[in-house]
């Protein structure tokens, strides 16, 4: 079952004074909207197919892939769309094809699993002991971990944020799915330098869904 990290809801951010969330598969949803709700429910609805039925059911709780434009561009600090679907790579975004990929493993492996929820996220720099800093110097961390990435910014005139709230740990699915994604922030960092974009090839292929004019992520379906 393809669900999302927004099942996750509240639990993505914690209070201002606290560090940055480690979010693994032990932390428990909080969901915030009926986009997360739903999502929860069908994960649930799944664990009971399986509990009930014997039905294999594997859940990937997928973060950002989609290369639409962010819903709120003014919460960035004046960085670049592009710039801040990059930095994402390192905490909270996931290339389309490494997406497809854990999907085709997870039904691979499902017979074997029975039952299990994994994050779908690129690999992260990042190791818990950062998570203060992370809350308070962002830039900073992300300077000492991936040093190759902060030049390739710097010719650019990109900027690391200030802060991030939280940082998905894909290492269960890595683990149990044998998934090995491909595009991590030093690859979309080559793909930049390289390309000129930080669109891989299935995202450009793919292209963009969005309904231009629409507020639906507002609350309101206006096609």
């Amino acid at each position: 079952m393809s669900s999302s990290t927004t099942v996750f809801g509240d639990a993505l951010v914690p209070d201002p004074r606290q560090p940055a969330a480690w979010i693994d598969e032990s932390v428990t949803p909080v969901p915030k909207n009926m986009y997360g709700v739903t999502k929860s429910a069908a994960e649930d609805l799944c664990q009971l197919a399986h509990r009930n039925h014997g039905l294999a059911s594997v859940v990937l709780r997928v973060a950002r892939f989609f290369p639409e434009r962010d819903d709120r561009p003014d919460a960035h600090e004046g960085r670049s769309d592009a710039n801040v679907k990059a930095d994402e790579y390192a905490s909270r975004r996931v290339a389309l094809e490494d997406a497809v990929e854990a999907h085709l493993l997870a039904a691979s492996a499902a017979e074997r699993i029975g039952f299990g929820r994994y994050i779908v996220s690129a690999t992260t720099p990042f190791l818990p002991r950062d998570l203060g800093q992370l809350r308070t110097d962002a830039a900073g961390v992300f300077a000492r971990r991936i040093p190759g990435v902060a030049e390739v910014w710097a010719r650019r005139g990109w900027r690391f944020p200030n802060r991030v709230d939280r940082v998905y740990d894909n290492s269960a699915a890595r683990a149990d799915l044998g998934w090995n994604p491909r595009y991590d922030l030093a690859a979309i960092a080559q793909l930049v330098d390289d390309e000129n974009t930080v669109q891989t090839p299935l995202a450009r292929l793919v292209g963009s869904k969005e309904y231009l004019y629409s507020s639906y992520h507002l609350g309101t379906f206006t096609p």
